[in-house]
């Protein structure tokens, strides 16, 4: 028997960005104030036998972009920034954990299912897989802006072209071959599209285009050691969490060459009553498509030193 004064039970989500969320001076201020970003930027830098930490911080952007980098650079400030959220002493006790696409990987590390070590080492192979067959399989991306999903699907068809990310109401992307992405642009705007964004990409991610890149992910998979995750972990296939250690090697071996479902990711997490989501790592790229799944949702983001500080002060 409460009174109207007590506080809502906060019940928060950790969301990690993919792809795209990347920029030059992305975990500098984490790996200047707070040690233990320092110790997981080092980590990176000894492992892979070069300097992410410097790409990250100094870029050049054309570099960074690349999947090769991108990936492991975007892998490593969010751990960092997730590290200096844990030094800070803040006690956070996450519902779900969740990631786009790349970001599912920091997902797994934040609830104990991988080491970082291990998952670092898992990117660099699966961007390799994935450049790979974009250059045996040449394809590219094309973000669709304002158009119902079911008309997408058909569009899709039609053009010869794939969902690869359900992101929210009005913003699917496709992928594909050029000349089915350049097909499926033509078709979308005649049917009244706001928008159509070829992404800059090196390949048709997400497609069966990565069909290759999928079985090499899964036989590097086998040989990875997995834990059953503490907080329940959403896989991008499937919308739901993970229930066993071989179903997360089946779902990231698959999620290469699938669908990203964050949309139904998202309200999954809102059906289990989180009330809260903290996107950490670099961008606010998550935070805009939450805002568009449910703009009654409320998103902080963890990406640097001030916003660690403000959080840990709450």
């Amino acid at each position: 028997m409460g009174g109207c004064g007590n506080k809502m039970v906060e019940r928060i989500a950790y969301i990690f960005p993919g792809q795209g969320a990347q920029y030059v001076g992305m975990g500098k201020d984490l790996y200047e104030k707070s040690p233990k970003a320092k110790q997981i930027f080092d980590m990176a830098d000894n492992l892979l036998g070069f300097a992410i930490s410097k790409l990250c911080f100094e870029g050049p952007m054309s570099e960074l972009t690349q999947t090769k980098n991108c990936q492991l650079a975007i892998l490593t400030a969010s751990i960092a920034a997730l590290r200096t959220l844990e030094e800070e002493g803040k006690v956070v006790s996450p519902v779900f954990a969740a990631g786009l696409s790349l970001g599912e990987y920091s997902a797994l590390v934040a609830s104990g299912a991988i080491s970082f070590e291990d998952a670092l080492l898992l990117v660099r192979d699966r961007a390799k897989f994935m450049t790979d067959s974009a250059e045996k399989n040449p394809g590219t991306m094309l973000a669709v802006i304002g158009l119902d999903g079911k008309i997408v699907d058909g569009l899709a068809k039609h053009a010869g072209v794939e969902i690869a990310n359900r992101n929210c109401p009005g913003q699917i992307v496709v992928t594909g071959k050029k000349e089915g992405i350049d097909k499926f642009a033509k078709l979308a705007d005649k049917e009244g599209a706001k928008r159509v964004i070829e992404l800059v990409v090196s390949g048709a991610f997400h497609s069966t285009l990565m069909k290759e890149a999928s079985l090499r992910l899964e036989e590097r998979l086998r040989s990875t050691e997995f834990h059953l995750p503490r907080i329940d972990t959403l896989s991008n296939v499937t919308a739901k969490p993970f229930i066993s250690v071989e179903d997360i090697r089946k779902n990231l071996a698959l999620q290469v060459s699938s669908s990203v479902l964050w949309e139904d990711s998202v309200r999954y997490m809102v059906a289990g009553a989180v009330n809260k989501f903290l996107e950490i790592g670099p961008g606010r790229v998550l935070k805009g498509l939450l805002r568009k799944i449910d703009s009654s949702l409320e998103v902080v983001n963890v990406a640097g030193i001030n916003d660690v500080s403000n959080f840990a002060s709450v």
